[in-house]
């Protein structure tokens, strides 16, 4: 019995100790993983963009057909129009009638549809700035009804409003007919911050023509918000908030997410009430985009994060080791590998650079990986399934152009 009793206290410690290894090493696994920055291998061919004369051109949206989208600026840098690339040909998709246009967020649909927004003819009849002019150049940012586009077929047409609103604004669209934005109605909302007057609410057009409008709830108790960008699924991501700037800030109190025709609070603890805002999501329901920090209200610093319905947020971290020390991270784009594109900044946002997060909350420099191309590649806003990635860069003269990069050795 004795015997017995020791082998059988023997075994069970050679138990407990593997016990102890096997729980142990997937945590050190998964410390080493959040901590360390992935060694990404890939390099990438990266040539510029052509221009339509101007000084600051970005591309914003790419698809799978590679299709670049975004804006640029005209000769004179007195406006900008919404700009398409196709291999490597640019194509000026024009205006509403005012002189500015643009796209601003990952369009992501395959079929021929671009998205955005676009000045009017028409006088702004409030004198509000609207959320477009943060997005314009030149003289004429302000005075102009703005509207939400579609450009398909080699034509531009805007978007309906709600019932007695001005405004609007399309971010993104599917390949079901859908697209998404936001849009103003005729209520005189209290929180509107001047010159913002009228409230606006999360859209979603039915396209056809006639292409239909219908509102997103809220979170219980705010008064406005935004969708900025939809999948396939039907899954829209966006903000919830109050109307103060029309920028984001105190709209974006919420990260949501649509789905069933309900609203979800995606990041209910927060670190601020301010500038929490989805920026993409892809066909898995992964979302990414940044959030406020408390010490910042005019999101002078944000931090990226990234949402599964499996892990919920995990931060995606700054680049380290950089002079001066960067502190600000934004999350654009996402496939469905789970590459995750943006920017990383130092705190005066002199040193921006192009990022990519893979498999680590810390991310790659890009510039670390774009051979021969000689000038800073500064933001990346988009990432297709080939994992070709779009942004902008910047020269010695801070002169922005679009790039295309293209990986090389998968």
């Amino acid at each position: 019995m004795t015997t017995q009793l020791k082998t059988k206290r023997t075994e069970q410690a050679l138990v407990s100790i593997l016990i102890s290894i096997y729980c142990t090493v997937p945590l050190a696994r998964v410390h080493a993983q959040e901590e360390r920055t992935a060694k990404h291998s890939i390099q990438y061919q990266v040539s510029s963009l052509p221009t339509l004369g101007g000084t600051s051109s970005a591309g914003n949206s790419i698809n799978e057909q590679t299709w670049v989208a975004g804006y640029s600026r005209l000769t004179g840098n007195q406006s900008r129009h919404a700009a398409l690339w196709r291999n490597g040909a640019l194509s000026d998709l024009g205006t509403l009638g005012g002189p500015n246009s643009s796209v601003t967020w990952n369009v992501k649909n395959t079929q021929g549809i671009i998205v955005g927004i676009s000045q009017t003819a028409d006088p702004e009849p409030l004198g509000e700035a609207w959320s477009s002019a943060a997005f314009y150049s030149g003289p004429f940012t302000v005075g102009f009804i703005n509207l939400g586009f579609v450009w398909e077929n080699n034509q531009m047409r805007g978007l309906p409003n709600f019932q007695g609103g001005d405004n609007g604004f399309a971010t993104g669209a599917n390949n079901l007919g859908e697209a998404v934005g936001w849009a103003e109605n005729d209520v005189h909302d209290p929180t509107c911050v001047s010159p913002q007057v009228l409230q606006f609410l999360p859209a979603k057009w039915t396209l056809g023509p006639p292409d239909v409008i219908q509102d997103l709830p809220l979170i219980p108790g705010d008064t406005s918000g935004a969708a900025t960008a939809i999948n396939d699924s039907g899954q829209i991501v966006g903000i919830s908030g109050i109307c103060d700037q029309a920028v984001g800030r105190h709209t974006a109190k919420h990260a949501v997410l649509w789905e069933n025709g309900t609203v979800t609070d995606i990041y209910p603890d927060a670190p601020a009430p301010w500038w929490n805002t989805p920026t993409a999501i892809n066909q898995r329901g992964d979302i990414v985009g940044f959030a406020g920090d408390p010490a910042f209200v005019e999101g002078d610093i944000l931090h990226a994060f990234m949402w599964t319905r499996e892990d919920g947020i995990r931060p995606l971290k700054p680049l380290k080791g950089r002079t001066p020390k960067h502190v600000d991270s934004e999350a654009y784009g996402i496939n469905e590998r789970g590459q995750v594109v943006g920017t990383s900044c130092d705190a005066n946002f002199v040193d921006c650079r192009a990022v990519i997060w893979e498999n680590g909350a810390y991310p790659t420099d890009l510039n670390d990986l774009k051979g021969g191309f000689p000038i800073r590649l500064e933001t990346a806003k988009g990432i297709n399934e080939n994992g070709e990635i779009t942004g902008r860069a910047i020269d010695a003269n801070s002169v922005r152009t679009p790039y295309l990069a293209v990986p090389v050795g998968r």
